[in-house]
């Protein structure tokens, strides 16, 4: 998918600006401590729920398995997970580190061409996370999928990447998306025509390349690179 030369720059968030796997064991700590509140034995499930978001952090229910790997009874699910679902949407990490070179990287891009975020999630959550990284002040345009109608508008659906493109003035295929999951930030970018540049890290960082990127790289820094070259020559002429 080569797509027309890039006018903006579109980044993921999760496993592409910062390590995902951070904010999860943040999040399994809360819950853990909020188990022991609960009566449960927190340690446990801070252990179980670590190992269920291990497997697959995109998959639901993770809380509830959880519980049950440590012995909970299914008929008290129903009176134990929303305080622990609670607690989990509700924490608000306290520091959540950029990749090495992300943060100069991703301000080199915003001082070049015209930046936005694109992000599946829970707006609470994922807002959390931007502050959590400092990366907001070098981020003028976030787009929570989400808010523009819940879990069927997430990547690779087009509707975010035509509302970042709406808030930046830009055609949608004049965009250019940085992302790590090829089924989600590659696809996105695939269904408007756009190019798209995937970054082998993170929990994906094995994915099969399905969709085809217009390229693949290993680090934040060096997608940011290669949009930079796109947008400065597009500039030159």
């Amino acid at each position: 998918m080569s797509g027309p030369a890039p006018l903006g720059v579109v980044v993921d968030l999760d496993d592409t600006l910062y390590p995902q796997a951070d904010y999860l064991a943040s999040a399994a700590a809360a819950v853990g401590v909020a188990a022991g509140h609960a009566g449960l034995d927190g340690a446990a499930v801070h252990t179980a729920l670590r190992s269920e978001l291990a497997a697959g952090s995109d998959a639901g229910g993770t809380i509830d398995r959880a519980l049950l790997a440590v012995g909970v009874p299914a008929s008290s699910l129903a009176e134990l997970v929303p305080p622990l679902v609670a607690a989990f949407t509700q924490h608000t990490p306290p520091r959540l580190a950029p990749y090495p070179g992300a943060e100069e990287a991703l301000r080199v891009l915003a001082e070049a061409a015209p930046l936005a975020c694109l992000t599946d999630g829970n707006p609470a959550i994922q807002a959390a996370k931007v502050a959590a990284t400092g990366l907001g002040p070098l981020l003028p345009v976030v787009v929570v999928t989400d808010t523009l109608g819940g879990r069927a508008l997430r990547k690779p659906h087009p509707a975010g990447l035509v509302a970042v493109a709406a808030q930046l003035g830009l055609p949608p295929e004049r965009l250019l998306v940085i992302g790590d999951r090829p089924g989600k930030d590659v696809a996105v970018a695939a269904a408007v025509g756009a190019r798209a540049i995937r970054v082998r890290q993170g929990e994906y960082a094995t994915a099969p390349d399905e969709p085809r990127a217009w390229a693949v790289v290993d680090t934040f820094p060096a997608a940011a690179e290669l949009a930079l070259d796109q947008v400065r020559a597009l500039a030159r002429g």
